[in-house]
Formats: structure tokens, sequence, C-alpha cells
């Protein structure tokens, strides 16, 4: 009788945990709040377009009208761009926060953001004129260096690795690549080409850069929803993942390709947005609860609609001149990292 209520209560525990009816309401509302700020995003901005000539300009787009122009090859690739750059940030940062059970993973703190950086830098320098395909390629090789670069100095650290070790490591490896990949900007004149990925935003998003990272992102994307499952038992630990039958080796490898090539690509469009992989699995998981089925496609939505807003908002806080994205995002995640961070050391 004991051993039915505790199972009773257990059952109801782990439905408390995952709520299946707040991610239904987070997938359909955030597609519309999407949409909406879609709508938004194209029709404000430092040319100032009536709502008519935008609908005429999508559905009825006429070369030989500039405000057509302005439409069709700024303001939708730059929209489209910040969405799928997004949901890519977000979606990392929660297949990296399951994986390695560290409520502070993110591929900026971890490394992954400034190790892309890197690569993109010395392909400026050394390799100009390289087409975006292969500087995506660079920019996952250079994400994959900054991780196992943070993840080998941690380890070094007496007592492994810790969430607050990794993430003093990631913001030592970060500050040294970030300093180097100026050093390199200084020394072969390149800093006009850097400064955009240095401030971070999605103004100079073209669709041929469009066309060549949505077939990764989707990729990769759609593999994090079939490996959901396989997260979701790795967060739960690798031992409880194991005795589950999990081949929990392969789980992590093919896990962190898909980090990689979501940080990769999500930064050679955008450049240092740091903190969109910190705050938002967070959120969704205070939301929708602990299974990683609900919350990676949740997570894409609400990366989408932070990154859309926010590029939103950096065009109307001083109009025509425009605030990095990157600035206004870690307005909200630095606070949002002490917190966890005074958290985490509370708990160890």
């Amino acid at each position: 009788m004991e051993k039915g209520a505790s199972m009773g209560q257990q059952s109801k525990a782990e439905q408390f945990r995952s709520r299946p009816w707040a991610a239904t309401l987070i997938l359909t509302g955030g597609v519309f709040a999407l949409i909406l700020g879609m709508f938004l995003s194209v029709s404000f901005g430092a040319a100032d377009i009536a709502f008519s000539v935008v609908w005429d300009a999508i559905f009825h787009f006429n070369p030989d009208i500039t405000q057509h122009q302005i439409i069709q090859e700024i303001r939708l690739p730059r929209l489209l761009g910040g969405a799928m750059v997004g949901a890519s940030f977000a979606v990392a940062g929660a297949i990296m926060q399951g994986m390695t059970r560290n409520p502070l993973a993110d591929s900026g703190l971890l490394g992954l953001n400034a190790g892309a950086g890197f690569a993109i830098a010395l392909c400026f320098a050394f390799l100009p004129g390289l087409p975006f395909m292969y500087l995506i390629l660079y920019g996952f090789l250079g994400a994959g260096l900054g991780a196992g670069l943070v993840y080998g100095i941690g380890s070094m650290a007496k007592g492994g690795l810790t969430p607050v070790r990794l993430v003093l490591a990631g913001a030592a490896l970060s500050a040294l690549l970030s300093a180097l990949s100026e050093g390199i900007a200084l020394y072969f004149k390149i800093g006009q080409d850097l400064a955009f990925w240095y401030a971070g935003g999605v103004a100079g998003t073209k669709w041929f850069q469009l066309k060549v990272m949505f077939p990764w992102i989707a990729a990769a994307i759609l593999g994090a929803i079939v490996m959901s499952r396989s997260i979701t038992m790795l967060s739960l630990g690798e031992e409880v993942a194991k005795g589950l039958g999990q081949r929990t080796v392969l789980v992590k490898l093919a896990a962190t390709v898909i980090v990689l090539i979501l940080a990769g690509s999500a930064v050679a469009v955008v450049g240092a947005v740091g903190f969109v992989g910190l705050i938002v699995p967070h959120l969704t998981r205070y939301l929708v609860g602990v299974d990683y089925r609900w919350i990676i496609p949740c997570s894409a939505v609400l990366g989408s609609l932070l990154v859309v807003f926010a590029d939103l908002a950096a065009r109307m806080v001083n109009p025509p001149y425009e605030t990095p994205l990157g600035a206004l995002i870690a307005l909200i995640g630095v606070p949002f990292f002490l917190y966890l961070a005074r958290k985490e050391r509370r708990e160890m």
C-alpha cells in the first residue's frame, strides 16, 4: 500500500516537473508573437515606411521602388537571420546545460563564440575573399577549439570540473581569444571588417548568408529534437542514463557536434552575441519542466523571440542610430548570470 502511494506521489511529481500544456501554449503563442515581431521588425527602421508599402514590398515586390528594395534586401534577411540565430544560440545552450548538468553553460561563456570569432579573424587576415560557406566551416572549427581548450583548462584545476570553474576558464580563454582577434585586426588592418563581429548584430545579414546557414541550422535543430529524450536522461546524471540503456559517449559526441554547428554558424552571421543560450533555457525549464522534448523546441521559439525583439529595440533606442544588439542582450544577461553564479556558489 505504502509502495503504491509512493509510486503515485512520484508520478504526480513527474507530471508537475513536465508541463506539456505550458509547452503547447509557448509554441502556439510564441509563433504568433514571432510573426508579430517580424512584422514590426520589417516595418520600423531608419527609413519611415508605411504599412501598406511594407505589405506590397513583401507580396508584390517591385525592384524599381527604393522602399521595396529596403524591405526585401535589408529588413527581411535581417529579421530572418535574427530568428535563426536566436534559435541556434538558445538550443545550443539548452543542450549544453542538459548534457553537462551545468546551469551556467552557454556557448558564449564557455569559449565557443570567442573561438569561432578567432577563426573568422584568421580567415579575414590570411584568406581574404573566402566564400561564406567556408567561413561557417572555419567557425565550426574555431568553436570546437574554444570548447576543447576551456574543458582542458578547467579539468586541470584541483578537484576537477565544477560549473563555476568551467565558466572562469571560459571567461579567461574568451578574453585571450578576443585579444588575439583584435591584435590580428590591428596588424593586418582588417579592423573595419571585424568591427561588426565585435559589436554583434544582424544588420548586415544577406540572403546568400541565410541560404548557406539555413540547412545547417535546420538540420542541427532537427537533430537536437530527435536526441531530446537522450539529453533528458543525461540531465538526470550519467549513471542514470547508462542504467536506462543510453550510450552516453555517442550521445555526448552527437550533441557536441550539434552545438558546434549551431554556435559556429550563428557567430559567423552575428558575431559576439552572448547570454541568449544562458537566459532562454533557464526560462524555458521554469515554464515547461525538465523534459527536453519540450525544452528544445520551446527554447528555439523563445530564443528567436528574444533576438528579434532585441534587434527591434536596438533600432528604436536611439534612432536613426543603432545600439549594438550584443550590448542590449548583455544588459539582461549579466545580472542573470551573476544571480545564477551566486546561487551555484551557495549550493557548492
